[in-house]
């Protein structure tokens, strides 16, 4: 018998529709919805949800249940991730988000996170064998997953997104050389964990999860005159492409990243000191290539999500 799922992904930055028929033990998305809400804009670093966040986040909540009503689905699974995970008054968020809505989030740890990631990225890109570093950075948090097709074999979600990152270390635009190297003093200590999972696990390959990484893979794919279709699994992006857009971003202001062939709004804020942990990382540890999955958290919790509706 098939039935409609539907997965709210209520990021720090981007709240994510997601609608799927359950078709035997498979699944066809039939449609996807984003809005860019920033419910962690201005209290990320305070560890609140302030109230113009919230009002944001009921609005979008409120079109994204239409759309679900119209539908009349009743399997309905909704979730949290750094902002309302840290957040000090998530009770009152999250009580308020129920009466207004109708609709009851839960919180997901960053273990979890990182695991739906995981599954999200399976779905879309085959790892084969070998070893490969996944990276997802949302508003809040990033999640790193080192794994093969197979296995998990170390994972880690780490307090450092970019909205994070933007209100703390990018205050002048564009970025100036004092603020990359605060980051990247920022990044040696807070991404030791990761360092010595690298060294230990040793992955060839980066596997960007969506987000920052489909812009990038947008603004690489129009430079260089390569098609993309809305529905790729996978997407296009060098490790050369990505070194000569991020030598580009650092040098522009945000009227000139906007004008980027292939930016979006949503992204051009946060996209700096995104690249920003990307080059870090590039530049301490060897990775023989880089690729994109289109697919990651939300993708990641409809598998897990589908496994145990009726």
């Amino acid at each position: 018998m098939n039935s409609r799922l539907a997965i709210i992904d209520l990021g720090t930055n981007t709240f994510h529709l997601l609608i799927a028929e359950k078709l035997g033990d498979s699944f066809h998305i039939a449609h996807r919805d984003r809005q860019a809400v920033k419910i962690g804009m201005g209290g990320i670093n305070k560890n609140i949800i302030p109230p113009d966040g919230l009002d944001r986040a009921i609005k979008t909540l409120n079109f994204f249940k239409k759309k679900i009503d119209s539908l009349q689905i009743t399997n309905v699974f909704a979730f949290g991730t750094s902002a309302l995970r840290n957040a000090t008054n998530k009770d009152e968020v999250l009580s308020k988000i129920k009466t207004e809505t109708g609709i009851s989030i839960s919180i997901i740890s960053g273990d979890q996170e990182a695991e739906f990631i995981y599954h999200g990225v399976c779905s879309a890109v085959s790892l084969g064998d070998k070893k490969s570093l996944i990276i997802d950075i949302g508003g809040g948090s990033v999640e790193f997953i080192i794994g093969d097709e197979v296995n998990i074999y170390w994972k880690k979600s780490i307090e450092i997104g970019a909205q994070r990152l933007l209100e703390l270390y990018h205050k002048t635009d564009p970025i100036t050389s004092t603020e990359t190297a605060e980051l990247n003093k920022y990044f040696s200590h807070a991404l030791s964990p990761l360092f010595e999972a690298l060294a230990m696990h040793k992955p060839e390959t980066m596997v960007g999860s969506s987000g920052t990484f489909d812009t990038l893979s947008d603004i690489y794919c129009l430079q260089h005159s390569i098609f993309k279709n809305d529905d790729d699994r996978e997407t296009p992006l060098s490790l050369d492409g990505f070194d000569m857009i991020f030598q580009d971003l650092i040098q522009k202001d945000r009227t000139e990243r906007l004008a980027i062939p292939g930016m979006i709004e949503m992204r051009v804020d946060m996209i700096v000191v995104a690249c920003c942990l990307v080059r870090y990382i590039l530049d301490h540890h060897l990775f023989a290539d880089i690729r994109v999955s289109s697919y990651s958290l939300k993708e990641g919790a409809l598998v897990y999500v589908s496994k145990i509706v009726n």
